[in-house]
């Protein structure tokens, strides 16, 4: 892709819809080889943008779903400590002096490679995407290990040195924001905030990722949608659950919207049942003919 018109065109043929920032965020992310860090609420389209990319540039996509305690053994490597005992046996029978013994046990033959260390294995003939998905999850010393993956797209093991990518990866971070991540981690990051979309954007999205809808209904469930945002909601539906609902509302066979079904089927976008107490019934009313208007 050479220029930012050819990455917007790529990620519409995916039915990706994408504004000329996120697509220029995306192009400089490839053009510079950096990583891309993209933020904002769930559910509006961050992780998606990782694994339409492993589309366009038809390569693996390997995901790192970050967790609280997530840990170096669970997201760079391991050693294979069954394997190590089992070759520790046969070089005793041997007869392998101690320092042969060492260097055959921690070579790379005996790594468990995770998510990050398979990224930038050299065996590969060509990048992978890597998806390092909700960071903000992990905690915060977790952030350590990836600044030298990010800067020089190596990883080093104490016993075998620092392995370096032949072929770096596209790297893709996301965040939810529900904790700060430290500037360290974002100065080696190309950076965009995901906010909700408009109405019409919405609309058009919806119209690519559910096209089974109705055309009356999906307006009416991205009106619905984003009136809803305007609430003081635990949390409010993002454009994931507006799409499940549009899918949802049409296996129905919907037309538009009902006051009845929408209360029947708001577990579909709302997921905390003190939001659901908080709309079904008069509020549901009032919405669907706010939405009926659009």
């Amino acid at each position: 892709m050479n220029s930012i018109d050819d990455v917007m065109q790529a990620l519409q043929k995916h039915q990706y819809i994408a504004e000329r920032g996120l697509a220029t965020a995306i192009f400089l992310a490839l053009k510079l080889r950096k990583p891309l860090f993209l933020e904002g609420e769930a559910g509006v389209g961050k992780t998606e943008v990782a694994k339409v990319l492993a589309a366009i540039l038809d390569a693996e996509l390997i995901r790192l779903q970050c967790y609280e305690g997530l840990d170096i053994n669970s997201a760079v490597y391991e050693w294979n400590y069954t394997r190590q005992m089992l070759e520790i046996r046969l070089l005793e029978a041997e007869g392998a002096s101690r320092g042969k013994a060492l260097q055959e046990l921690f070579s790379p033959q005996f790594l468990i490679k995770r998510p990050l260390l398979q990224a930038i294995e050299d065996s590969r003939l060509a990048p992978p995407v890597l998806l390092i998905d909700e960071l903000d999850r992990a905690d915060e010393e977790f952030e350590a290990f990836l600044l030298e993956l990010l800067s020089d797209f190596q990883i080093t093991i104490p016993e075998i040195g620092a392995l370096k990518a032949a072929h770096p990866p596209v790297v893709v971070l996301t965040s939810n924001r529900t904790r700060e991540i430290h500037d360290a981690l974002k100065r080696r990051c190309i950076y965009y905030w995901i906010d909700y979309p408009s109405l019409d954007k919405e609309l058009r999205i919806v119209q690519a990722k559910a096209p089974g809808a109705a055309e009356q209904l999906s307006r009416q469930v991205v009106a619905f949608v984003q009136e809803l945002r305007k609430m003081e909601l635990y949390k409010v539906p993002g454009v994931a659950e507006t799409i499940d609902w549009a899918t949802a509302l049409s296996a129905l066979n919907q037309t538009d919207l009902q006051a009845q079904t929408v209360d029947d089927t708001l577990g579909v976008i709302l997921k905390y049942q003190d939001d659901v107490q908080k709309v079904q019934g008069g509020v549901v009313k009032e919405l669907v003919a706010r939405a009926a208007g659009v």
